[in-house]
């Protein structure tokens, strides 16, 4: 049982397979069997079906696969057979057709060629055109691009023309056809139209009728083009212009003709007939125009309803006349408005102080001023004649008034340059005899050439002088001692010299560089230490020495713009050097600043300070000794001269003789020291201040009797005669009484004590309009040069030969109740010659403090 059913279920898988192959690559034999004979088909399944029925599954399903590739590839190739076969005859087909169509083609291109043309053609925008034929025959040039370039061969307006046409084609397929003239006056024929999807221009010369018919047109059109530009150019003049017709009739006007008839416009005056000219100026002209000649004249007539006067001129042709009226009022006017600009245009010129010479375009002199005339002193004879430029140089060589020159001709040549030159020139001219002359040559508008003269010979010798003495100032700055620096209006500095650099040691290459005073005084500051100061001139009320910064003021000084003022510094460096600055303006707006170096001077100054404080404190010391001993002697020298006079008187008892002469000298010294003692009380009153004058008329021959009656004691001693010798009319004047007695007494004890015994003593009083001079004289020995000037100190004694000396207080005293009068006091002498001792008092004296001043 089961090897039946196994061998039955064997079975029955190949039958499966056997039924199953045929199905399964019936499309594959189907299609490879095609290609075998019908006899042999039959066959051949039936040996592929057992074949088959021999394999297992998966054999049968390789088989299959590797049949179905066959059959694609066998399918393919028989397909690829059969298209190359189709696609062979289709090309065959093709090139039979190319070539006939390139026949047709060279045979169209031959007749379109055959005349002289262009054709360009766009198929695509973004494509280069296809150029046809020559375009040497259109634009002249070898290259067929160039015919593309309308600009290269056509004038600008027409080649905007066809560059606009061209552009309407390509973009909207606008056709266009006109004829353009180039450059060399060719007429061509452009037309454009769109053939096929493209784009065709085509060019070609014109000729025969229709270049006669082309070259009429652009005549007529450039006709027209003229006269519409002469229509537009008479419509904008502003003067009236007009046109007749051959019977006489207006048949055109332009706008200022209508606006002098008062018409609407050009057409209303044209259709009105409205005339500008009278009749009789119409008939004038048509008389002279039947003459052949030319209407010109100056006409009065009517304008827009004002009396104007006007050039016209009219000229005549067979169709018609045609006029215009030019404005003459304002010409009129102008021309003699031009007149009076010359005229008083020369007037000026001729006041000018340079000279002026004008010539012509034709070289000859046109204008000459007066001072031109009297540089060169020319004859106005000559002048007047109009001479030649070149005349003129001629008469002034032969008089030597020109510069000497080599070459004459040549140096005139260039000299006539200015006729044709565009800018002034300007030329030195140096004379014979030293003059120099400025000449400056300028071409004028209208031809000519204007020259102008100046006398520079005083200006260069100024010149000259001012450098000398800048050279001068310059080379006195660097030699002087002080120190100088100039600072210009805006503070910077000018100028300077080596002292300048030495003192403040400072860089001469910083101060080239022209630095600012604010500058200056950062480096100059460091040398002054602490800011102080003493200043010797008070500055807008700021008392002298007042603490402030120095270079401040010194740079207020220098940069101030108003109320400039000299100002004075006093400046103690820390090296101990002490400076004096001043600062003094100058009219320029500038400021010079000097520093002198005063450290030897002030010391010296302080000591000589110091010594004279001292000096000054002894001498009030000694005064208030002086004075304190004088009262403290006086009160016990009274007594003693009471007491003496008390013993001489006889009431109280006999003296011997002996005696009484001892009381008698007692009385006398005790007179003396107590007038000493007097003299240095009113010197230290005078000397307080304190002495005041009881000021009443004096009578001048009293005051003198009472001074000499104090002295006849002593006259009689010495055996002297004293000669008064007053006028009896002398009067008085206003004075302290008992001061001038003590003064001509003083004066008289000096001649008396040093008069020689037997001679004379003179005192006289003279009278003047405003003042009274007492005169003492003496034929004493005179006091020696050397001690006149010490005669009115105080203490000063001399006997010089004579038998009385003083306390040397006499004169002292004298010479301070002179000075409170106001009056002086004056002694002349030699030695061996006696000496004469003048006193002058003022009439009315000077009262208390204003005498003492």
């Amino acid at each position: 049982m089961p090897e039946r059913g196994g061998t039955g279920e064997a079975g029955l898988g190949a039958k499966r397979r056997a039924g199953h192959a045929p199905a399964a690559i019936s499309a594959f034999l189907a299609l490879f069997l095609s290609a075998w004979p019908a006899a042999a088909a039959p066959t051949l399944i039936d040996q592929v079906q057992r074949a088959l029925l021999a394999l297992d599954r998966h054999e049968i399903v390789t088989l299959a696969l590797m049949l179905g590739v066959l059959v694609f590839a066998a399918t393919t190739a028989i397909a690829l057979v059969r298209t190359r076969v189709k696609a062979a005859a289709r090309l065959a087909d093709a090139q039979d057709e190319i070539a006939f169509l390139r026949e047709e083609a060279d045979r169209a291109l031959a007749l379109m060629l055959a005349e002289p043309q262009v054709v360009v053609v766009w198929r695509d925008p973004k494509a280069e055109p296809l150029i046809l034929g020559e375009a040497a025959a259109i634009t002249g040039a070898a290259a067929s691009r160039r015919v593309l370039a309308f600009g290269s061969w056509l004038d600008p307006e027409r080649a905007r023309t066809i560059e606009n046409a061209v552009e309407a084609l390509r973009r909207r397929g606008e056709a266009f056809a006109f004829v353009l003239v180039t450059t060399r006056s060719r007429h061509i024929e452009a037309e454009g139209r769109p053939i096929g999807g493209a784009a065709v221009l085509r060019l070609r010369d014109v000729t025969g009728a229709k270049l006669e018919h082309a070259a009429l047109t652009e005549r007529y059109r450039k006709l027209e083009g003229e006269v519409g530009e002469v229509r537009n150019l008479l419509e904008a003049v502003p003067a009236p212009i007009w046109v007749r017709d051959a019977d006489g009739r207006l048949a055109f006007a332009n706008r200022a003709y209508a606006a002098a008839v008062e018409a609407a416009d050009p057409a209303d005056a044209v259709g009105r007939g409205l005339e500008l000219l009278d009749s009789s100026a119409r008939a004038e002209a048509a008389h002279i125009r039947a003459e052949g000649r030319v209407f010109a004249k100056r006409v009065p007539v009517i304008v827009a309803g004002a009396r104007r006067v006007l050039d016209v001129f009219e000229v005549g042709s067979k169709s018609g006349t045609a006029g215009i009226g030019l404005e003459a009022t304002e010409a009129e006017t102008m021309r003699a408005e031009l007149s009076r600009a010359v005229a008083a245009h020369r007037c000026t010129l001729d006041q000018l102080a340079t000279a002026v010479a004008i010539f012509g375009a034709d070289e000859r002199l046109v204008f000459h001023n007066a001072a031109f005339r009297a540089l060169f002193d020319l004859d106005s004879g000559f002048l007047d004649e109009r001479p030649a430029d070149s005349a003129v140089l001629d008469w002034l060589r032969a008089r030597r008034r020109l510069p000497e020159q080599a070459d004459f001709r040549a140096w005139t040549a260039q000299l006539h340059e200015a006729y044709r030159a565009l800018e002034p020139k300007e030329h030195w001219w140096h004379l014979p005899g030293g003059r120099s002359l400025r000449v400056v040559t300028n071409s004028n508008p209208e031809g000519g050439v204007t020259y102008l003269f100046d006398d520079i010979t005083e200006r260069i010798e100024l010149e000259s002088r001012y450098n000398a003495l800048i050279r001068t100032q310059s080379e006195t700055l660097d030699a002087l001692a002080e120190a100088v620096a100039v600072f210009g209006s805006d503070g910077r500095l000018k100028l300077f010299n080596p002292a300048f650099v030495e003192l403040w040691k400072l860089s001469p290459q910083a101060l080239a560089e022209r630095p600012h005073i604010e500058m200056i005084g950062g480096w100059c500051r460091p040398l002054l230490g602490a800011p102080r100061e003493r200043s010797d001139r008070s500055e807008e009320g700021v008392a002298g020495g007042a603490s402030v910064d120095s270079w401040a003021a010194i740079q207020l000084a220098v940069t101030r713009l108003e109320r400039r003022a000299p100002i004075g510094r006093r400046l103690e460096r820390i090296d101990g050097s002490i400076l004096d600055c001043t600062a003094m303006p100058l009219p320029d707006g500038g400021t010079l600043v000097t520093f002198r170096d005063l450290s030897d001077s002030v010391k010296v100054e302080r000591a000589l300070i110091e010594r004279n404080e001292a000096l000054l404190a002894a001498d009030a010391l000694k005064n208030a000794f002086v004075g304190h001993v004088s009262y403290e002697l006086r009160s016990p020298l009274t007594t003693i001269i009471g007491f003496a006079q008390l013993l001489d008187d006889p009431l109280i008892g006999p003296l011997n003789d002996k005696q009484r002469d001892y009381v008698r000298h007692i009385t006398d010294s005790s007179a003396t020291l107590l007038a000493i003692i007097n003299d240095i009380l009113d010197l230290a009153t005078i000397d307080a201040g304190a002495m005041i004058l009881d000021l009443d008329k004096v009578d001048v021959r009293s005051a003198v009797e009472a001074a000499a009656e104090g002295v006849r004691t002593r006259l009689a001693e010495r055996e002297l005669k004293l000669d008064l010798r007053v006028p009896a009319d002398i009067g008085s004047f206003i004075a302290d009484e008992k001061r001038v007695r003590q003064v001509l007494f003083n004066l008289l004890s000096n001649a008396v004590g040093f008069s020689p015994q037997g001679e004379k003593v003179i005192l006289s009083a003279e009278r003047r309009p405003n003042e009274i001079v007492f005169r003492i004289v003496d034929k004493g020995p005179g006091i020696p040069p050397e001690l006149k000037e010490r005669v009115f100190e105080r203490f000063e004694t001399h006997r010089m030969g004579s038998h009385h000396r003083g306390a040397g207080l006499g004169l002292a005293i004298v010479r301070s109740l002179m000075a409170l009068h106001g009056g002086s006091i004056t002694i002349d002498f030699e030695p061996g010659q006696g000496t004469v001792a003048i006193c002058t008092f003022p009439i009315y004296a000077m009262v208390g403090s204003q005498a003492a001043e």
